[in-house]
């Protein structure tokens, strides 16, 4: 278990005030998918009362929003913690993203609008200048907006779980093939584009599926990736 915690205080006074849980929600979120908890990090709800200045009650509604989203894991009993992935599932999360964000991608692109194109492109020239963490800022509103389109709620949601979950280890992969001299994934993410702007649904699954599982098979390579996190 990673030494790294959060936390705060207070005590159950009535029902959940949803402004503070929304707010939590979105603070822990930036934290987790920022890189500052690592996986495996220890969730101390008294500390995170304390550090957002709320009762228990938002603190316990915002982790089950936040188990939800994939991004943290609850243990009856005992406490709760940022989740991580073993190699194992890593691999699985990355099979499953392999099949559904082609599909998501085919929804919606046919509903990218000019705009939405333009800004595609605009980012793919952004996160070639960009260093790690602004890349992957700039990665994942990319791929979001690129699924924006679609009007499968259920789907969506599913694939932006998956990317929740394995955020941790798309950072892993930037750095393992140094992403700011990698020309690779910019190449793929320009790729991607021109299939959109031409509405090949067909070209741009392959392609999307070739991003992911490229990705995959490097992971897979590194497994002390899974060891330290």
């Amino acid at each position: 278990m990673s030494t790294h915690e959060v936390g705060a205080q207070g005590a159950p006074t009535g029902p959940p005030d949803r402004t503070a849980s929304e707010r939590i929600v979105a603070g822990l979120r930036a934290q987790i998918l920022g890189g500052h908890l690592p996986p495996g990090s220890r969730i101390r709800q008294e500390e995170l009362a304390h550090e957002f200045g709320a009762s228990r009650l938002p603190v316990r509604e915002a982790l089950r929003l936040l188990e939800a989203e994939g991004l943290v894991r609850l243990v009856a009993h005992t406490g709760a913690w940022v989740a991580r992935l073993s190699l194992q599932e890593c691999t699985e999360a990355y099979l499953v993203r392999e099949q559904l964000e082609p599909l998501l991608l085919s929804q919606s692109l046919p509903h990218l609008t000019d705009d939405d194109v333009e800004r595609l492109a605009d980012l793919v020239g952004q996160m070639e200048r960009a260093d790690l963490e602004r890349f992957l800022v700039l990665d994942r509103e990319f791929h979001l907006l690129s699924f924006s389109a679609a009007t499968t709620p259920v789907l969506h949601e599913q694939v932006l779980r998956l990317w929740n979950t394995t955020q941790h280890y798309r950072r892993a992969f930037a750095v393992l093939v140094d992403i700011q001299h990698s020309r690779t994934t910019h190449y793929e993410h320009a790729l991607l584009v021109d299939a959109v702007r031409r509405h090949d649904v067909e070209d741009a699954q392959v392609l999307q599926r070739m991003h992911i599982r490229r990705t995959r098979h490097e992971l897979a390579r590194h497994p002390e990736v899974f060891d330290t996190a």
